[in-house]
């Protein structure tokens, strides 16, 4: 029996070592704080708060204890700093991600509060908060890792009244062992703000984190090649690591934690899946209550190659016998809302609508035919089928993760089923 015992330790530290991802997600700690400044009195931004807000809730599902600040002033930010660091001596992991206004002054950068009165270049060293300060809390921590996101310089408001022209922000010359700081366009260059509900960078930063199994570098080298399509070249971000870890958001271990976690029971009685279907309802809503079609005469509205569209909402695809809804559920959607949306889909009447799968996706995909989506990205299909963005769940599952088909690049990845950002649904039957 003792030997027995034996053998199944060596088999399970034998797996530790080959496996030490296991161990990480169980063991390590992770802290972040996320600052999102958007009401300047001078400049204001329209995404910075989406952006905080939609990257804590990216990093709570990563393992992250957030410490999560919108809109605050000098002191304020100041005394978020501190709290970070006090918290970061007890973690192994540190990030901190900054979206606003950021400036910089003599080769070091500056992130501006709220409320900040700069009337002249002299005024920033004293009214705004020096990223060295970060850099200083989170060496000090000692850290195994740290990761600085610097969604800034977006431009600069006070421009006209500084003696120096330098744009953007500058490289920082020196920073903690095993530091990543990555920017969000080139040194010297300004990044866009957006028109979406985020800014190009974060989403595109959201959207990577969100695929399992991607380290923390090749993430920002996909961000880095997605942004450069995504802007025609506009804005090319950046990124400086010097690390001795591997290190990743999304692993199969945080997954299942995540789903664990949303399926304990709330105080209420409900689970935690129920609000959120709650909270889905009107991306399916109308679905739900449709009628079947009722008129007599469905005509042809369209007609693009072997695609034809119709009257009463659908497209037929004649080289695949697949009927398509013209439209995607139109907002952001989890998987499991997904696959309800198609299920009570009532489109043309019919009762049969259901979630694509990854084949069925990547049939509609044609590279000579884009368009631009609502959410700023290009679709590569049919415009008789409008898509809202470029992803779409599919009906595959692996584990807590679904199958999605990405329109803009041809990518096919595993996401968390409760992910929903930029992911839509597009209904599907079989007219066979």
């Amino acid at each position: 029996m003792q030997s027995m015992l034996i053998r199944i330790f060596l088999i399970l530290t034998l797996f530790t070592l080959f496996n030490p991802l296991s161990l990480l997600a169980a063991t390590e700690k992770r802290i972040a704080l996320v600052i999102g400044n958007s009401n300047y009195d001078a400049g204001r931004l329209k995404n910075p708060m989406n952006d905080s807000s939609d990257m804590s809730v990216a990093l709570k599902k990563s393992g992250f204890f957030v410490i999560l600040k919108k809109d605050v002033g000098h002191k304020e930010m100041e005394t978020a700093i501190r709290e970070f660091g006090h918290q970061l001596k007890k973690g192994d992991v540190g990030l901190f991600y900054y979206a606003g206004h950021a400036v910089q002054i003599e080769g070091s950068n500056f992130l501006i509060p709220i409320g900040a009165n700069i009337e002249e270049e002299g005024d920033v060293k004293y009214k705004a908060v020096d990223l060295n300060h970060v850099l200083d809390v989170m060496g000090n921590a000692g850290n195994k890792l740290s990761i600085i996101i610097l969604d800034a310089c977006r431009d600069n408001p006070y421009a006209k009244s500084f003696r120096s022209s330098t744009r953007g922000l500058a490289i920082v010359g020196k920073s903690p062992s095993d530091t990543l700081i990555a920017y969000s366009t080139s040194p010297g260059q300004t990044a866009m703000d957006g028109s979406g509900r985020n800014s190009p960078y974060t989403r595109a930063l959201l959207d990577n984190m969100a695929v399992p199994g991607l380290s923390v570098e090749q993430i920002f080298k996909k961000v880095r090649n997605d942004l450069v399509s995504m802007t025609n070249g506009k804005q090319r971000p950046w990124y400086m690591a010097s690390l001795g870890v591997d290190f990743y958001f999304n692993t199969p271990e945080i997954q299942t934690a995540a789903m664990e976690k949303s399926a304990k029971i709330n105080e209420t009685g409900e689970t935690a899946v129920e609000p959120l279907l709650k909270e889905q309802k009107d991306n399916y809503d109308v679905a739900m209550v449709a009628k079947p079609q009722t008129s007599p005469t469905v005509t042809e509205i369209g007609r693009d190659g072997r695609f034809v569209a119709y009257s009463d909402g659908t497209v037929l695809d004649t080289g695949t016998d697949l009927m398509w809804a013209a439209k995607d559920n139109g907002n952001d959607i989890n998987w499991m809302n997904a696959k309800i949306y198609c299920k009570n889909y009532r489109g043309g009447g019919y009762t049969d609508w259901r979630l694509p799968t990854q084949e069925e996706l990547a049939g509609l995909y044609d590279k000579s035919k884009p368009y631009k989506t609502s959410c700023g990205w290009k679709a590569h299909l049919t415009e008789l089928i409008r898509l809202t963005c470029n992803y779409l769940w599919a009906s595959e599952t692996r584990f807590n993760a679904a199958a999605s088909f990405n329109f803009a690049f041809v990518e096919w990845p595993l996401v968390d089923r409760s992910y929903e950002k930029s992911i839509r649904a597009l209904p599907v039957r079989s007219c066979k």
